[in-house]
């Protein structure tokens, strides 16, 4: 008996697999399952496909699944958390790649055409992702210059790179050649690059899930040219879950998804005109001293939270506020961090309860009743002046952290926010700063608590 039978039964199992899987990850508490579940039933379609008949180069096929697992393997047991989000879009990226490879492999071998359109609108997808993951890894890792970069004519320049590569992948389609294969995938990839280029350090969240989206969809489409089942579902499956996540990631800092597409996205200027109100510093005994007595506390962690560090630290003063009698809360805001879900993933590594995390539209209503609201390296998510119109900001939702009777922000310095303007919060009469790292200021706190 052939072993190729197994093979569609086994893809249709993990594709099912993919989808329990996908569900399972839509909640902290099955994240990690998830997880597993679908990586078992990667490996299943995997092990499965060298039994397609005519498949050859088993050794070099292995040679490379070894040294790239073995990569993948050190790289993610030794990446910090605060490093995930660039580890997320280079691997990310990877996959993009590959599916710019098989589409490019398939217009090489003649493909030609509706297998030939979908060969080519596999490949420009999948080198956009590529190149465009390659762009945010740099800025996020601090390699390349994290504030938007834009020049005279971006939009109309990209436009009409594109338009060039969608002409040339229409060649491609048609009349497969190296030259117009070469043409076509260099102008691809050099969209990629300048798509990224315009886009900030701020706006990440977004760029991560765009190009999961993008490479979701070129697996599919290079699934549909190769009739490769598994492919299709699984890349239809990531592209639909990415597109998601990119709306909802948008629309939480009120962006546009054509801005994204055609330049500029996150270039904003630089808000003028001073601030009402004063800076005023508070010391850990005080701050401890209003946390202890306090009803309840809203603790809003931010991406200096992850750069220091401080969730175990962030944990135990949870438990010792309990001790207390405080009843402890924690607002989370869907781009807090530099990618989606940044935040839960840290608290949950520091064993916080998932019963104690909200999201921005659970725990809005109750900032009022607060008596502090924490603010743990959270900048622009935080800042009134996204209601005010005028204001870079204006109109991107946030925690509405000043609603609280006080708010205490640990921040590191006196710098802005990745949009680049002053957190009008900061200036606020019930507002009180407390410098230095989040990880030794909440430290301070634990042991200031203790006199309380």
């Amino acid at each position: 008996m052939s072993a190729s039978i197994f093979i569609e039964p086994v893809y249709l199992l993990a594709c099912v697999s993919f989808i329990l899987a996908l569900k399972r990850m839509s909640r902290p508490q099955t994240a990690a399952s998830g997880m597993v579940f679908a990586g078992l039933a990667m490996a299943a379609a995997i092990a499965v496909t060298f039994a397609i008949p005519g498949m050859q180069n088993f050794a070099l096929m292995g040679i490379a699944m070894a040294l790239g697992g073995g990569v993948a393997y050190y790289a993610a047991k030794k990446v910090a958390m605060t490093g995930m989000p660039q580890m997320v879009a280079i691997y990310n990226g990877m996959g993009g790649g590959a599916a710019g490879a098989i589409g490019a492999l398939e217009l090489l071998r003649g493909a030609s055409g509706i297998t030939g359109a979908f060969s080519a609108a596999g490949g420009i997808i999948g080198a956009v992702s590529i190149s465009g993951s390659v762009i945010a890894f740099l800025k996020l890792q601090g390699w390349m210059r994290e504030k938007a970069i834009v020049y005279p004519l971006q939009k109309a320049s990209n436009l009409a790179l594109l338009a060039a590569a969608l002409v040339a992948g229409a060649f491609c389609a048609a009349h497969p050649s190296h030259e117009i294969l070469t043409v076509f995938f260099l102008l691809s990839t050099a969209f990629g690059f300048l798509m990224t280029i315009p886009i900030g350090g701020a706006d990440m969240p977004v760029v991560i899930s765009l190009y999961n989206a993008l490479t979701g969809v070129a697996v599919a489409l290079d699934g549909f040219a190769i009739g490769n089942f598994a492919m299709m579902v699984a890349g239809t499956l990531v592209g639909a879950a990415g597109s998601l996540l990119t709306l909802l990631m948008a629309k939480a800092m009120n962006r546009s998804i054509p801005s994204i597409l055609f330049g500029g996205f996150g270039a904003t200027e630089q808000e003028t005109g001073d601030i009402a109100g004063s800076l005023k510093s508070i010391e850990p005994s005080d701050a401890a001293l209003m946390l202890g007595y306090a009803g309840k506390v809203i603790v809003i962690p931010g991406y200096g939270l992850a750069v220091a560090q401080a969730q175990q630290k962030v944990k135990e003063l949870m438990d010792a506020l309990e001790a207390k009698g405080v009843t402890v809360k924690f607002g989370i805001h869907p781009v807090a961090g530099r990618m989606p879900g940044h935040m839960d993933v840290l608290l949950a590594e520091a064993k916080v309860p998932y019963d104690r995390l909200f999201d921005r539209d659970e725990i809005n209503a109750e900032f009022s009743n607060a008596d502090v609201a924490l603010v743990i390296g959270a900048n622009d998510v935080v800042n009134p002046s996204a209601h005010r119109a005028g204001s870079p900001l204006y109109g991107m939702p946030i925690l509405d952290a000043e609603q609280a009777k006080n708010v205490i922000v640990l921040k590191r310095g006196k710098g802005k926010g990745f949009a680049g303007i002053e957190n009008e919060l900061f200036y606020k009469d019930n507002t009180r700063m407390l410098y230095g790292d989040a990880q030794e200021s909440v430290s301070k706190l634990i042991q200031a608590l203790k006199d309380v």
